[in-house]
């Protein structure tokens, strides 16, 4: 063994020789040889500290994905994984050997090295999809997320906020699109106006953008994703009678052509996961492990107020024991303030075919730590499929050293589940009896149309008694309510009215104010 070989065995073995559990990436390499005796791991506590996979198409960041699925599923760690391409369902089905992955796992000193499936859950956001059904009520969703999904400026997404205000005080329940399209239509009518003036009002023009910006939406059926039941968080944290860890797969294959949409859906159960889940702090492993795929297509034209609750919720669920991972292309895709927080990095291969390729493989390398075994900017584009750069954090937090290592290879299918195992993991799931039809509770479009009722009916009333005369001789008999109805706001603003054209109005605000006042005159 050389003495370069030698020095670099020993620093992984000091780098990364800590005791417990933990998900092994691979062995370290020198040159196109890998050091099967240098193991490159991260401790399974440390995998709720965050971290990237990246690296350029074809590189091998979807196998890294199933590799720690399949190894974070074996310790009992739940696991989510958004699934673009429709690659990982492979999770299901035991890998098919051949030389090349023998021959791989030998290499690095994967000695029990066998095939063999593991438990998955499929997800599905479309209406006509296989699997578990995905849906969030509006409410829930927010104005923030979904003036990113309906692609809002500022001005239209604080008159989106002014509208979820008001239905939060009214108790008016946002379900699904059409609630909220009759809640902006009622706000901009001549009752919805009167009651909106304490709110700072809305322009006409504002809320006609939006509705049109939903009704775009709804002509993408993207209204599948909005409605009840919603999904129950808790069901991604499902572990098996023999302790392993469900890995629930999203299947978005069918969705290349609305990222927007998807990609805010998955910030919109990450912000879910942080509401609903108590404080755990530091454990000996995660409660879940987030897999955020194509994670670029989040931060697209994301706004500042967008970019602020994604760096929230990265910084603050790890204390709620849910690790995240964002796969993307380059380290330069990730806003730096979400960056920083991303303590465990896996970087496959980066082209430079033109100047700019250059500068974000410069970029990349000075995201990694210093070491005297490589050239970082000169290995990034030298790795080879199923080959990266990794540093990932010790027990104690601190970044390991940087290591080019051949990463160890699934032991599940490396390719997409046969549509007959996949029907039958979505027929054996408990899970999709429970969400599979829709419902249509009573909500913000169903009371709206009744208060309109009501104010139709109490015109009519009106109109009706103004020609009946009182047989008293006291003139015409103004409409009156049955006392079980309580209070009506609507007379007793028009009696308001009328005092304040008599000017009594004058006097007796006076008198109010100086009682509020304590009678005290400025």
């Amino acid at each position: 063994m050389t003495d370069a070989k030698q020095g670099l065995e020993a620093a992984i073995a000091e780098g990364y020789g800590f005791e417990g559990l933990a998900v092994t990436f691979g062995a370290a390499m020198q040159g196109e040889e890998a050091i099967a005796g240098a193991q490159v791991r991260v401790p399974l506590a440390m995998m709720n500290r965050h971290g990237l996979v990246a690296g350029a198409t074809g590189t091998g960041k979807t196998k890294t994905l199933q590799v720690l699925a399949e190894q974070l599923s074996d310790a009992g760690v739940p696991v989510f994984i958004s699934d673009i391409k429709g690659d990982i369902s492979g999770l299901g089905a035991p890998a098919e050997l051949n030389d090349k992955l023998t021959g791989r796992a030998a290499k690095i000193g994967f000695a029990d090295y066998a095939a063999r499936a593991f438990p998955v859950e499929f997800l599905t956001l479309d209406r006509g999809g296989k699997g578990v059904r995905l849906r969030a009520s509006v409410l829930s969703f927010g104005p923030i997320l979904l003036s990113k999904v309906l692609d809002l400026n500022e001005t239209q997404q604080s008159v989106l906020s002014l509208a979820f205000k008001y239905a939060d005080d009214k108790k008016l329940p946002l379900i699904d699109l059409p609630d909220l399209r009759a809640l902006l239509n009622h706000l901009d009518s001549d009752e919805g106006k009167k009651e909106m003036e304490e709110y700072g009002g809305v322009a006409t023009a504002t809320v006609g953008v939006i509705i049109r910006k939903i009704v775009e939406l709804e002509q993408q059926e993207a209204d599948a994703f909005f409605g009840a039941p919603e999904f129950d968080v808790a069901d991604f944290l499902r572990i098996t009678a023999d302790g392993k860890g469900i890995i629930s797969v999203l299947e978005l294959a069918d969705m290349q052509d609305r990222p927007a949409l998807f990609s805010t859906f998955m910030m919109w159960l990450l912000a879910k996961l942080y509401q609903a889940l108590p404080e755990v702090g530091d454990q000996d492993r995660p409660k879940l492990v987030f897999f955020f795929d194509e994670a670029h297509l989040l931060f697209r034209d994301a706004n500042k107020t967008f970019l602020e609750q994604i760096e929230l919720v990265a910084r603050l669920i790890r204390s709620k024991g849910v690790g995240v991972f964002f796969v993307t292309h380059a380290p330069s895709d990730v806003p730096s303030s979400v960056l920083a927080q991303l303590g465990n990095r896996v970087q496959h291969a980066l082209r430079a075919f033109t100047p700019n390729d250059l500068e974000v493989v410069r970029a990349t390398a000075d995201t990694f730590p210093t070491t005297e075994f490589y050239d970082v900017e000169e290995e990034l584009t030298r790795l080879g499929t199923g080959e990266a750069l990794v540093t990932a954090l010790d027990p104690k937090g601190r970044p390991m050293p940087t290591a080019r290592t051949m990463m160890r290879p699934p032991q599940s299918l490396m390719a997409q589940l046969a549509p007959v195992a996949f029907d039958a993991v979505v027929a054996a799931s408990p899970l999709v009896p429970e969400y599979a039809t829709d419902q249509d509770p009573q909500s913000a479009r169903e009371m709206l149309a009744a208060q309109v009722e009501q104010l139709a009916k109490e015109a009519a009333e009106a109109e009706r008694m103004e020609g009946v005369e009182d047989p008293e001789g006291r003139g015409r008999l103004r409409p009156t309510r049955a006392p079980e109805r309580g209070v009506d706001w609507g007379d007793v603003a028009k009696e308001g009215a009328r005092v304040a054209r008599s000017g009594a109005f004058n006097t007796i605000l006076r008198a109010v104010l100086g009682v509020l006042g304590g009678g005290r005159r400025r």
